[in-house]
């Protein structure tokens, strides 16, 4: 059977890929964003995100063999030492109260001059970014209805004249 085989094959060979995106990885932790193709980004965010994840239950541990371990085996994946280094000493603090979603893409909204293809920014999310809050459903009637003012005017106009008519009758 062929459960869970599908990879983005971003058109390239299985050992170029891992090479491409071992690359792209290790300048995604030096310089905390890239610009690529959307399909190159998005094959991108799951390859990164499982190193992070291999840092921080490596910062979580307590024996010192099994943060090796998993220092080796995110070594494995990006293949460049200052990359991993930088990830495991520094990096991986900002993300110890994240639970997953460490990288987010943006659309950049032009295209590759050569190829046409779509261009995106990909970047780690710092510490402290809360991200955008996702709608939970439809909103209700009532919250609609008074944001619906718009008889406002003549409401306004009618206590003005108000006063003046009792100042007269006095």
């Amino acid at each position: 059977m062929r459960h869970n085989k599908h990879r983005s094959s971003l058109g390239v060979s299985r050992e170029h890929r891992a090479a491409m995106l071992s690359n792209m990885g290790a300048s995604l932790i030096k310089h905390g964003r890239i610009e690529t193709t959307l399909t190159k980004a998005k094959a991108l965010r799951p390859f990164i995100e499982k190193v992070i994840t291999k840092a921080k239950q490596a910062a979580a541990k307590t024996d010192p063999k099994d943060a090796i371990h998993l220092r080796r085996l995110a070594l494995a994946s990006v293949r460049d030492e200052n990359a991993i280094t930088k990830l495991f000493n520094e990096t991986c603090k900002e993300f110890a109260n994240r639970s997953g979603g460490y990288t987010r893409i943006y659309k950049l909204g032009r295209q590759r001059l050569g190829d046409a293809a779509e261009m995106a920014l990909i970047e780690l999310v710092k510490a402290d970014d809360a991200g955008y809050k996702k709608s939970r459903g439809k909103k209700s009637a009532k919250a609609k209805k008074p944001a619906k003012t718009a008889p406002a005017a003549p409401a306004d106009a009618a206590p003005a004249e108000a006063p003046a008519a009792a100042e007269t009758k006095a």
